[in-house]
């Protein structure tokens, strides 16, 4: 079957995804640490949100994730640890939103603007970055802002949730194995622009069908892989849901890029842009 299909709200699964190679490659020689940041100023998901000392639905997950397979996941909502020694963290995770140097309606730190340049500088010169969901909601100007070029791609919108197409772009990147040619989902789909077109595409949201008109447009990634200096930078649009982050299919995806990001395993990540989504950038 080249095609296969899977609601995740469902809670259906592909039979024996986990068994196909690259789901997580664990470094040989230590535990590798992540940094989840999920700072929100401004719209903040609920798979971010935290009752009082309590970790939220994705930090959760994550954490489960990382006991599983290996590695330690540390969560935080403080900004100012940007100012701090990033050395000892392996991979820096954002679900954030807004621009993260303001203030937040949960009285987070914020990031000042030295431990922003200290974050793409460390990015540029190694450090791998993971972007979930409402990253690229972050730090949006009327420019291209050198954290938006930095992850690839800038939100615009999104329409009512639903199940939609991902069209697998790059079947042999780690945690994409097994997925066919493509699958579908039902989320939050973002609409996006400012795409930086040296990135590798690895899932494409295909658009016929959707309701909303910010989808009235050609197919364009979701799923995205690029070098920023020699740093590897991963993004993916799929996680507004509680569902999705338990489901099988995100995990994997998730997974993958982050064993890429930390060079545990390598792809082919030379840019496919102009081929797999010539019309993506919005005119």
């Amino acid at each position: 079957m080249k095609r296969r299909e899977m609601l995740v709200s469902t809670g259906a699964a592909f039979l024996g995804l986990s068994a196909f190679p690259f789901r997580w490659v664990a470094a040989a020689e230590k535990k590798q640490r992540v940094l989840y940041f999920t700072r929100s100023a401004g719209f903040e998901h609920s798979v971010v949100r935290r009752e009082g000392d309590q970790l939220s639905h994705s930090e959760k997950v994550l954490t489960e994730m990382g006991q599983k397979h290996g590695f330690d996941v540390e969560c935080s909502k403080d900004g100012s640890l940007f100012d701090g020694n990033l050395d000892k963290y392996d991979c820096i995770a954002f679900y954030t939103s807004g621009n993260l140097l303001g203030q937040a309606k949960d009285g987070s730190k914020p990031m000042s603007a030295e431990g922003k340049q200290k974050l793409l500088d460390a990015i540029k010169a190694g450090k791998p970055f993971i972007g979930i969901h409402a990253a690229t909601d972050s730090f949006r100007t009327g420019g291209i802002d050198p954290y938006i070029e930095m992850i690839g791609g800038e939100f615009i919108s999104h329409g009512p949730q639903q199940v939609a197409a991902m069209r697998v772009a790059s079947p042999k990147f780690p945690g994409v194995q097994g997925l066919g040619e493509s699958f579908d989902l039902n989320d939050e789909w973002y609409a996006f622009r400012k795409f930086n077109p040296d990135m590798h595409v690895i899932l494409v949201q295909e658009t016929e069908g959707m309701r909303g008109d910010m989808y009235n447009r050609p197919p364009f990634p979701a799923t995205w892989a690029r070098m920023h200096g020699k740093g590897r930078v991963f993004y993916t649009s799929m996680g507004h849901r509680e569902d999705v982050w338990t489901g099988e299919v995100f995990q994997q995806v998730l997974l993958g890029g982050l064993a890429w990001a930390m060079g545990n395993v390598d792809a082919d990540v030379a840019t496919n842009f102009p081929q797999v989504t010539p019309d993506a950038n919005p005119k």
